[in-house]
């Protein structure tokens, strides 16, 4: 268990002096590196070979991806995955429809350290270019073998998947690892107090159709969720 309270700027990815770097230079909240070696290990065992897409995001980067698809300059998606077109929607619906996909920047679980994207490299080959889609992780895609792995053992290690499922609000990533003990610390901190200072950005494409339905997102895209 940490120690003390995350810090503001730790929940909000805007520290890392809570991190450790991997081997492959992914950074991790460090009370998460030994955890996650011990789920890998046993992984190992029945032949998976878990590795990071992404661990620790910064605000900044969030921020990036964000704004760009708030501005047209990333592919803008359904809940099934196919493209929309901005120009017909007003900014009420384009934040809603970056916010399936996209944590509001400051709000992300990657922030923490305590999440991260998996995947299983002993299923594919060398060379294989990660989507981070449903279908990879369903019966018959490379990762189906890691999904039901992780559905059967992840607790056992702590960890949990918390969008395995679609419940209205993030679309389904059963990719998505987060470690349990830690990351309910940081969930914890969360408030409406916390995303509106968040938002005290100039720089948040969308910043007024966001403020307009705090309470909606806040509900279905960031508080914890009995």
């Amino acid at each position: 268990m940490f120690s003390r309270s995350p810090t503001f700027d730790e929940l909000s990815g805007r520290s890392d002096d809570h991190l450790s770097i991997l081997d492959n230079g992914i950074l991790l909240h460090r009370e998460v590196v030994e955890p996650f070696r011990r789920l890998c290990a046993a992984a190992a065992v029945d032949g998976l070979d878990i590795a990071i897409a992404s661990g620790y995001r910064d605000y900044d980067r969030q921020l990036a991806i964000w704004n760009a698809k708030a501005e047209g300059r990333r592919p803008l998606l359904d809940s099934a995955g196919r493209p929309l077109e901005p120009a017909q929607m007003s900014d009420d619906q384009i934040a809603l429809a970056i916010l399936r996909w996209s944590a509001l920047p400051g709000c992300s679980r990657h922030h923490w350290g305590t999440d991260m994207d998996v995947w299983d490299r002993a299923a594919v080959d060398e060379g294989y270019q990660l989507q981070l889609v449903p279908e990879e992780y369903a019966p018959g895609g490379p990762f189906a073998a890691l999904s039901s792995w992780l559905a059967e053992h992840a607790a056992t290690y702590g960890f949990s998947r918390p969008y395995a499922e679609d419940r209205g609000g993030v679309a389904p990533e059963p990719w998505h690892l987060s470690y349990v003990p830690l990351a309910r610390q940081f969930e914890a901190r969360l408030d409406r107090a916390f995303i509106r200072k968040v938002l005290d950005n100039s720089e948040l494409k969308l910043k007024a159709a966001v403020l307009a339905r705090l309470d909606e997102i806040a509900d279905r895209f960031i508080l914890p969720r009995p």
